[in-house]
């Protein structure tokens, strides 16, 4: 069998037309989905700031209250202008936790039960609740039903992830090269998709029913574009074995490198015995991630140091002699950001990184820089933020795509299916972290 385009990863197409084909439109199908996964999650945070806003005025269909004694201000907006800082009375990381709680719980949960729910079935309920959400959403009259509405996203979005990672394990390792990068165009498509229809004069609501396309093309991509193994079990609840794909081309299940019995328990971080074949039981899981907290953990730190910026302190960075209103500079902090995601997370391609914990510790220094400046103002002007949020957004992508693709090579055959999808609670971990924290850090400043 000709390998002579295939590397070392499986990262090149095989030699074969046919199988090219099927390889690239693989990687296209995942790109899709990681794309469709993630976009509702993506507007959701994008629109926090108009979600929230648009409430405040729905529940006060009567004439406003007097302002309080010591508001000097005569501004009709609803927003905390007589303090140090322009807010909203409740922080954009209240819909990040509501955005993000479902998935941390189901991403706890899941991989010990999931294997019996089809993965057909999986995707379906992805759609349907990705659609539920821009209805809700669209058609929120109060601030209870726009959450609710979020948290149909967070659910479509983690069973979403926690699936399709573990789908991965059934194709060539290119696709994740393919999720990554869809994943990163989410975030793009649906920041500057938002930013700029609501810019250009449609209202929050209709900009979220015209993004009612996302969920049909998550359907079209996975029922229809991609090529699965003849022996997948597409609605059934039977564990099917993953295929190693060698020139494109399904071959019978065995590990990718010989690996003898104390080296594959020091790849585990564990001293005890795992069976060779047969189903994970419950004692090995536990085993199993025990020997993923070196993934999970850095992981997890960046995630809470970006997501601490984007919904505790990029709202409070407001330049009022900038040509864009408030609302304008928090949606472009929310794009830029997401454009060095999608940057980063197609990085995989070309660019291997090894070292996360270096990506951790630099986000961490992120984090720190921005709450300073935010307390104490030093930033001159709105494109200093603009810089510092795409540098972040190139560090969580990076971290994101690498952590994976390090677990996908460096697990067993038999654990990686469970293993890609137990270790995406990291990113969740510290996206919940990050949002409770940030609720009293939004308290305290706009108390100033």
């Amino acid at each position: 069998m000709d390998r002579s385009s295939l590397n070392s990863d499986g990262l090149l197409a095989p030699a074969g037309t046919h199988d090219r084909v099927n390889h690239w439109r693989n990687i296209g199908a995942f790109w899709w989905l990681g794309l469709c996964n993630n976009f509702a999650y993506v507007v959701m945070l994008s629109a926090a700031h108009d979600i929230l806003k648009q409430q405040e005025t729905n529940t006060l269909p009567t004439p406003p209250s007097p302002p309080p004694p010591d508001n000097n201000n005569s501004s009709n907006s609803s927003s905390n202008s007589s303090g140090r800082y322009d807010c909203n009375p409740t922080s954009t990381a209240a819909v990040l936790l509501a955005d993000i709680l479902p998935t941390l719980l189901i991403k706890l949960s899941a991989p010990f039960f999931i294997h019996a729910v089809p993965y057909g079935f999986r995707v379906l309920v992805c759609i349907v609740t990705a659609t539920a959400s821009f209805l809700l959403v669209s058609f929120s009259t109060s601030v209870w039903m726009s959450i609710l509405g979020v948290i149909f996203a967070s659910v479509s979005s983690g069973l979403g992830e926690l699936s399709f990672l573990s789908l991965t394990v059934y194709f060539n390792r290119a696709v994740l090269s393919g999720w990554g990068s869809g994943t990163g165009g989410a975030g793009v498509g649906g920041a500057l998709l938002y930013s700029g229809l609501t810019q250009a004069g449609l209202t929050p609501q209709v900009t979220l029913l015209c993004m009612l396309l996302v969920p049909v093309v998550m359907a079209i991509s996975y029922y229809f574009l991609l090529v699965f193994p003849p022996s997948f079990p597409q609605w059934s609840s039977g564990e099917a074995e993953p295929s190693v794909f060698v020139g494109g081309s399904s071959q019978e299940h065995r590990p990718l490198v010989d690996e003898d019995e104390e080296e594959e328990q020091e790849a585990l971080g564990d001293g005890t015995e795992l069976k060779s074949t047969g189903a994970l039981n419950f004692t090995e899981k536990l085993v199993i991630i025990k020997g993923l907290i070196r993934f999970i953990v850095p992981l997890a730190v960046v995630y809470f140091a970006e997501y601490f910026i984007n919904q505790g302190l990029l709202e409070l960075l407001f330049f009022p002699e900038s040509s864009l209103s408030h609302a304008e500079q928090y949606r472009w902090y929310q794009s830029l950001y997401q454009i060095g995601v999608l940057v980063s997370r197609s990085s995989l391609f070309c660019l291997r990184i090894r070292w996360v914990g270096v990506l951790s510790a630099l986000q961490c220094v992120n984090a720190v820089l921005l709450t300073m400046a935010v307390y104490y103002q030093f930033l001159p002007a709105v494109w200093v933020v603009l810089i510092i949020v795409f540098y972040e957004g190139l560090l969580g992508g990076a971290a994101y795509v690498n952590t994976y693709y390090s677990i996908s090579t460096e697990t067993g055959d038999r654990e990686r299916e469970f293993s890609m999808a137990a270790a995406s609670v990291g990113d969740s971990l510290g996206i919940s972290l990050s949002g409770a924290t940030a609720l009293p850090l939004h308290h305290y400043f706009c108390s100033l």
